[in-house]
């Protein structure tokens, strides 16, 4: 090799050896979920609820990280610290942090939010696939939604109790917007109740996102899977219509195309594992009759056993008041067309895949959560919170009487 040949390729490898490190991947956008975060609203209720600290406390442990593992761990410890916050603040544990009501559960998803949006805009020091952000993004959603610390005890004596809630949705109505079925889960997570039979149930919850996406890859089956077996009972819990109760029957395994909190539309038959054995309709296993008897509170309680379907041999739509009937295709179950059926369906469906077709379980819809009369933006009032705890209460009473069989 002469001379110049040798010195070139001396160059060119000591320049290789100074270059930096690849960069990461480019951060991507800010969903329309975590859009919604610059509105004065969610402002409001993180700085009312002491959580406002949440997110650029987050951003700054994560711009320490200095690998994709320290990345990692910073994640699941934010992320879990706070889902234990929330549950703690809901439970009175703790200070309150703040003038807004314990039992809230905006400050949750508003500072979870915050906390995608610092992780989605974080550009580190080490290469970072779209895939590993993705992964970050999972364990924080996962962590901060208490899908990964459902807990139950040990031995005998004390049944158990899986029960899940959902984010706040259509925020584009009225950004204000509470789920009671989300605060009923805080307030519900590692309680231990005495159930209608004088017996005790202990209560695991988690909180699930108004995202078509996340059901589709399987959410709801990766959290429930690994506990059903070990349950007494379950129960999804949703919002549903106005100043009353309702314990779905029937489940439909359709899309009617609702929009999401991420603004997406999806229409068609609900995607799951093995669609070749598919049913159109699964049912709740709850003691209906029991919990629509017992005295759970102020709102009246009503078994639906309402659906649409299309009958066999037909085209059209039609609304049955007494359930589906023989070969009809789903268009709606009890609790619609939206991700409150779909829950239902996919939690009941994973219970009778799993051969747990005696388990008590299914779906409950909460009234809707109002303002008082003349609030129009306000993020709290009287009538609102008596109408949440309310409507908490009643959950934890009708668990009572679900934990306590047939």
């Amino acid at each position: 090799m002469s001379r110049i040949r040798l010195r070139t390729t001396l160059v060119l490898v000591l320049a290789a050896l100074a270059a930096p490190a690849a960069p990461a991947s480019a951060a991507p956008a800010p969903t329309a979920e975590e859009a919604r975060l610059d509105r004065a609203v969610p402002r409001e209720i993180l700085e009312r609820s002491g959580f406002a600290p949440v997110g650029p406390s987050f951003g700054s442990a994560l711009a320490r990280a200095g690998s994709y593992a320290a990345a990692e761990r910073t994640v699941v410890r934010h992320a879990s610290a706070l889902w234990r916050r929330a549950v703690d603040r809901a439970a009175g544990r703790g200070p309150a942090g703040g003038d807004l009501a314990r039992d809230d559960d905006r400050p949750l998803y508003w500072a979870r939010l915050a906390m995608t949006r610092e992780l989605r805009s974080w550009e580190p020091g080490f290469a970072l696939s779209g895939g590993e952000r993705d992964r970050l993004l999972d364990r924080l959603e996962t962590s901060s939604r208490g899908q990964d610390a459902i807990r139950f005890p040990v031995g005998r004596g004390v049944k158990r109790v899986l029960v899940t809630g959902f984010d706040p949705f259509t925020l584009d109505r009225d950004v204000r917007i509470s789920n009671p079925s989300g605060a009923a889960a805080l307030a519900l997570d590692g309680a231990l109740i005495r159930t209608a039979d004088g017996g005790l149930a202990r209560v695991e919850t988690a909180v699930f996102p108004v995202r078509w996406a996340d059901f589709t890859a399987g959410e709801v089956e990766r959290t429930l899977r690994p506990h059903l077996p070990h349950v007494d009972a379950f129960t999804t819990v949703s919002q549903g219509r106005v100043g009353r109760f309702d314990v779905e029957r029937f489940n439909g395994a359709w899309r009617g195309g609702f929009g999401d909190n991420e603004n997406v539309s999806e229409t068609g038959l609900v995607p799951v594992a093995d669609p070749a054995s598919q049913p159109q309709w699964t049912a709740t296993t709850l003691p209906y009759a029991k919990i629509i008897a017992a005295d759970t509170g102020r709102f009246p309680v009503y078994d639906n056993t309402s659906v649409t379907e299309v009958p066999a041999g037909s085209t059209t739509p039609v609304v049955r008041p007494g359930g589906p009937t023989p070969g009809s295709a789903a268009r709606a179950g009890g609790g619609g067309d939206y991700l409150s059926n779909e829950i239902a369906y996919r939690a009941t469906l994973l219970r009778d895949r799993m051969g747990l077709k005696d388990l008590p379980g299914g779906h409950l819809h909460t009234p809707v959560l109002q303002f008082g009369a003349g609030n129009t933006g306000a993020v709290s009032d009287p009538e609102f919170l008596r109408a949440r705890a309310d409507i908490t209460a009643q959950v934890r009473a009708v668990v009572a009487v679900a934990a306590s069989g047939g």
